[in-house]
């Protein structure tokens, strides 16, 4: 009976005796040879020792999914057994025990040390670095495989290669996938692969459209159907979402208005990612889209202009509920708390700190937000222009800072059971994949209405750490607090962005008119306004009038 990577089987782990080789994985003895072509001779002794009397390069086609000969050779006699229980104990550690045993006994056998690349022979218990040992251990006992203990890759080296073997990859997956069960971890993240139906599908269309550094697959001029530039400018920036993109694209989209699919806006969005990237360069009209944003979001129906935020953020509520099977008229759109694609890419978490100013107690709520609105004038409470912000990272500098409320704001204190002066500060306690910025330019007010167009500037790369929520309160309190908030911060948070579309707003209010620019791939930057797209450049970018920016997560954490 075979054992499992998770048992702890003291009968079977007794015969790891690391000074004796042989203990564990000796097989019967075996003798004969196999003579595969002229130039390859393998022979079996005890415990399975390959000599080999020449070596050649092997053919890419020998190599396929069921690794090399070699490889093929040593699975017919040796089956998984092996195999599993050094991936369990060595690689994918699926017990403390196993995590004890590696972090104890994986060291090179020769110079004692924990790396470079240190690998564990497939034929007997016997650790090497990759400067040299584990090659002079396969050279003199003629054991030509080794696993890699770092990522679980098998090195042949008759072959001089790391090798690949389906069979054994499905070994390697079902073992992650129990240790991460055992230590409480989410699921593996797996690669897409084709499924037999889309295999399928390839097979029945074998072209292939090939996208280049400088294609231009993907960019559409938009038709202005009377003051829909606004429209136009937050279409080019979703269609340019990676992750919206790669969603749409892979047909993961399932119509939730099974009886009324010409009411989904979701189902629209999908055919215009389609029409974006099928190759034509003619111009689209948005005539549908328009039609359903005016049925489902009723406030921005008719022929003025209409503010592009306002239309983005309505888009992405229409979105939502439609993902979700909401009515479209009703239904809690701002709940945020499923996992639809809007809410996967756009959703992050505020914090809100309320602090009474005569007992420090805090109160403490997080609201989920699209995006993040940022003021540009002076400050109201003290209207000091010397504070005027000049760059995002000033907005967001002002925007997360402590503001006492006042004595005209006062709150009441559920410690003090009375009302208190009390400051407020937001932070970020939850950053979402698509972090996008508002910059409040229109001022409304009952006396006058005028649009801010300074000069904000904004970056390309833009690190959110020091807006976080245990950052911003860091500087707030001790430094004893601040060395064990970080002490405890996940080390895989990164939370650096990249530039990817920017709107942008010319004119006044009474007659304006919106642009967008939008990154192609990894550098490429192309202006649009609406039917007209032309190149541009990362400095054309930064010194544009942004009005909407957005920015892209670097590294992604999946859940």
């Amino acid at each position: 009976m075979q054992t499992k990577p998770n048992e702890r089987s003291a009968s079977v782990f007794a015969q790891l005796r690391f000074a004796d080789c042989s203990s564990l994985f000796t097989l019967p003895h075996y003798r004969r040879g196999v003579e595969r072509n002229t130039q390859l001779r393998i022979v079996y002794t005890k415990p399975y020792s390959v000599g080999v009397a020449a070596r050649q390069p092997l053919l890419d086609s020998e190599m396929a999914n069921d690794g090399c000969v070699h490889l093929k050779e040593y699975k017919s006699v040796k089956g998984f057994r092996t195999y599993r229980l050094i991936h369990a104990y060595f690689v994918s550690c699926t017990s403390a025990e196993a995590r004890r045993r590696k972090a104890d006994s994986c060291i090179c056998s020769i110079c004692k040390k924990r790396g470079p690349r240190l690998h564990i022979c497939l034929h007997c218990i016997y650790f090497g670095c990759y400067s040299g040992h584990i090659q002079e251990h396969a050279h003199r006992k003629q054991h030509l495989l080794a696993l890699d203990i770092s990522h679980g890759r098998i090195l042949c080296f008759a072959c001089d290669d790391y090798v690949y073997d389906s069979d054994y990859e499905n070994q390697a997956c079902e073992i992650k996938e129990i240790s991460n069960r055992n230590l409480g971890l989410p699921h593996q993240y797996k690669s897409w692969e084709p499924s037999l139906i889309e295999q399928e599908l390839l097979l029945e269309h074998p072209r292939r459209k090939r996208i280049t550094h400088d294609s231009t697959i993907g960019l559409r001029g938009l038709i202005n159907l009377g003051n829909t530039c606004f429209m136009n400018c937050i279409v080019q920036a979703l269609t340019h979402t990676p992750l919206l993109r790669d969603y749409f694209l892979s047909d993961r989209h399932v119509c939730q208005f099974s009886d009324r699919p010409d009411h989904c806006l979701v189902c629209e969005v999908a055919r215009l990612f389609q029409e974006f990237y099928s190759g034509s360069q003619e111009a689209l009209t948005l005539n549908r889209l328009l039609h359903l944003i005016w049925t489902h979001a009723r406030h921005l129906a008719g022929y003025e202009q209409q503010d592009a935020h306002e239309f983005f953020i309505a888009t992405l509520d229409v979105l939502h509920r439609h993902c979700t099977g909401a009515n479209a008229n009703g239904g809690d759109s701002n709940s945020h708390q499923c996992n639809c694609i809007i809410d996967q890419i756009f959703t992050g978490g505020l914090q809100s700190d309320v602090v009474c100013t005569s007992c420090s107690g805090v109160s403490t709520t997080i609201d989920p937000f699209w995006d993040i609105s940022l003021d540009l004038g002076t400050t109201p409470a003290t209207g000091d222009t010397s504070k005027v912000p000049k760059s995002l990272l000033d907005c967001l500098e002002r925007f997360t800072r402590p503001e006492h409320l006042g004595s005209s704001a006062k709150i009441k204190c559920s410690s003090c059971q009375s009302y208190q002066e009390s400051t407020k500060q937001l932070t970020m306690k939850k950053l979402p994949v698509v972090a996008s910025f508002h910059l409040k330019r229109f001022e409304h007010s009952s006396r006058f209405h005028k649009k801010i167009s300074s000069f904000i500037s904004f970056p390309e790369h833009l690190d959110m750490t020091p807006f976080m929520s245990h950052r911003r309160n860091n500087n707030n309190n001790n430094s004893d607090l601040a060395a064990s908030s970080v002490a405890d911060e996940p080390y895989i948070n990164d939370n650096r962005y990249s530039l990817f579309a920017v709107i942008n707003h010319v004119g006044t209010l009474e007659a304006g008119h919106y642009t967008a620019y939008i990154r192609q791939h990894r550098d490429n930057w192309f202006k649009c306004d609406d039917h007209i797209i032309t190149k541009a450049n990362i400095k054309d970018v930064l010194n544009s009038e942004g009005y909407l920016l957005f920015y892209h997560k670097q590294f992604l954490e999946y859940e």
